[in-house]
């Protein structure tokens, strides 16, 4: 019961602050300038602001374990390239399977993961190594299927393909997202310690990225349109929550990973999809009503789904 309360108080008010937005959306208080402009900000400065600030204050050498670390890498690159490869067989629309494969992999592992750990175990365990393995993975394959969606809905005798290539790879160099990671490896790597003036100004742009993300979803969510995508975001959103975990959690207990190292896995795999990725698919031109759409599912019913997760794991005996 304590798991689902608690799941409930991290979850619910993720999916109020959406609601909210619509509410302000359709009292006048905010218009679609106000939601492209939120997109725009959150996409250049405050997401890659929060993914260095993250990065670089995590302590990549301190307490490495290389087999936890490269499992978590593993599991993530498995999930991306396992889900990219079966929507490219199954799914006809092929100017959605950017957002959707996107949405079905990637997690609010940073932020919930710390959240949740903290709240089981008093301290942020091995979420800092779930994070170094995970979450620059989680952004570079977003930049990277984003980039190449953007160009689905061309038609094929307008591209080029080598043209095509350069375009995504240069598009993929310069993406901030991609840069903001990479910053933060060598600062953490480097142990730079900032001045106060300046981590204190880093953390209130970081501060504001999921907010302004959660009120651009529900500022700009429409149900007319949603409804032609809530049977793929469904889909997506049982992958996310359900099919992840029950692939990969066995394989992780099989392997050894148990008590901190098994909760850490769990928020990585099961949680939300992370609002940032409403940011990054509007912003590469991809499909932003399914990404907000699977963002709403995902959250609304993480609640019970981590629940069911970390149940099992105490009932097990593994946490």
């Amino acid at each position: 019961m304590d798991s689902l309360v608690y799941s409930l108080n991290a979850t619910v008010p993720v999916f109020l602050i959406m609601v909210i937005g619509y509410a302000l959306k359709k009292a006048g208080m905010l218009n679609e300038s106000f939601v492209n402009v939120c997109n725009r900000f959150n996409f250049m400065v405050t997401l890659p602001v929060l993914l260095f600030r993250d990065i670089s204050s995590t302590d990549i050498l301190h307490g490495f374990d290389p087999e936890y670390v490269l499992f978590c890498m593993g599991a993530t690159s498995a999930a991306f390239w396992g889900i990219w490869g079966l929507s490219e067989l199954l799914i006809k629309d092929k100017t959605i399977i950017g957002a959707f494969v996107q949405a079905c992999y990637r997690s609010s592992a940073a932020v919930l993961g710390t959240a949740f750990i903290m709240n089981i175990y008093g301290n942020v365990g091995m979420t800092p190594l779930m994070i170094i393995g995970s979450v620059p993975l989680f952004n570079v394959y977003a930049v990277i299927v984003l980039t190449f969606g953007a160009d689905r809905d061309k038609p094929p005798e307008n591209k080029k393909n080598t043209e095509a290539i350069k375009r995504s790879a240069l598009g993929i160099i310069k993406n901030p997202i991609i840069i903001s990671i990479f910053a933060g490896i060598i600062s953490s790597l480097l142990g730079i310690k900032y001045p106060v003036i300046i981590d204190k100004t880093l953390s209130s742009l970081a501060a504001l990225a999921s907010p302004l993300a959660l009120i651009a979803i529900g500022a700009g969510f429409e149900f007319s349109a949603a409804k032609e995508k809530v049977a793929p975001a469904t889909a997506a959103a049982f992958i996310k929550l359900l099919v992840l975990p029950a692939v990969f959690l066995p394989i992780a207990v099989y392997l050894g990973f148990t008590a901190e190292k098994l909760a850490a896995l769990i928020i990585m795999l099961g949680s939300p999809t992370t609002p940032s990725s409403y940011i990054m698919a509007k912003n590469m031109k991809n499909d932003g009503v399914l990404t907000s759409c699977t963002i709403m599912l995902t959250t609304l019913f993480s609640a019970l789904t981590l629940t069911l997760w970390i149940f099992l794991a105490r009932y097990m005996g593994l946490m």
